[in-house]
């Protein structure tokens, strides 16, 4: 993934500025406290979340980005200093979300602290990748061929062309959930941020289908097309 600090050099620029002020959808991070969580704690943290801010619906355009946890396939997971919390939400309901700071979550029996809150604009970068996107029906179950038509029905809907990358299929939240990894390449900023905004396919306070700018499709060895 490339730092925000790489921004200029990446977004796209045709015309459209990486982050513009008019964009009504940002991300909110979080600093936390914790020391583990379980690995399977997608459904427990949005649940805690929604405690905390009954208005928080996946359905009003908000999404939670999944927590960087330490790598590894035990049952726990343990944070890092630099795990953030972040919610994707309109700009306007980004004052009453600030209320988490200073709140302890109870995420499946692991207390969660919540520190200061940063805001950060979506940059309009012309490949996006998400680290699990949910799947349905065959797909969920390791159809490629059948996930990526999904895709491209749901890209559609949104009116945005672009070339999906399939990764490999995977299983979360103990089996509950199949998806893929997906990378989309060749966006316009506006499709960028469309997507950022909507993301795809189903549980986005879980974090699925929630997409972060990324350096380039030809950065993981693929072909430019």
């Amino acid at each position: 993934m490339t730092s925000l600090r790489d921004a200029d050099d990446n977004a796209v620029t045709n015309g459209d500025s990486a982050s513009t002020p008019g964009n009504d959808v940002l991300d909110l991070a979080f600093a936390v406290q914790g020391r583990e969580l379980p690995r399977a704690h997608r459904a427990a943290l949005a649940a805690a979340l929604q405690r905390a801010l009954p208005w928080l619906d996946e359905a009003g355009g908000m999404a939670v980005h999944r927590l960087n946890v330490a790598t590894g396939g035990g049952p726990v997971a343990l944070l890092s200093g630099r795990t953030r919390l972040t919610l994707r939400l309109p700009r306007r309901l980004a004052p009453a979300a600030a209320q988490l700071c200073g709140t302890t979550l109870d995420v499946a029996g692991q207390p969660l602290v919540i520190g200061a809150a940063h805001e950060r604009e979506l940059l309009a970068f012309g490949t996006l990748f998400a680290h699990f996107v949910a799947a349905e029906g065959a797909a969920a179950e390791g159809d490629e061929a059948a996930f990526l038509n999904d895709v491209q029905r749901e890209l559609a809907t949104l009116g945005v062309q672009a070339r999906a990358i399939c990764g490999r299929h995977q299983r979360v939240e103990g089996g509950a959930l199949g998806g893929y990894s997906l990378m989309l390449d060749h966006l316009d900023a506006a499709a960028s941020r469309r997507v950022q905004s909507r993301g795809l396919g189903r549980h986005r306070l879980w974090g699925c289908g929630v997409f972060v700018p990324h350096r380039s499709a030809a950065a993981v060895g693929l072909p430019p097309e």
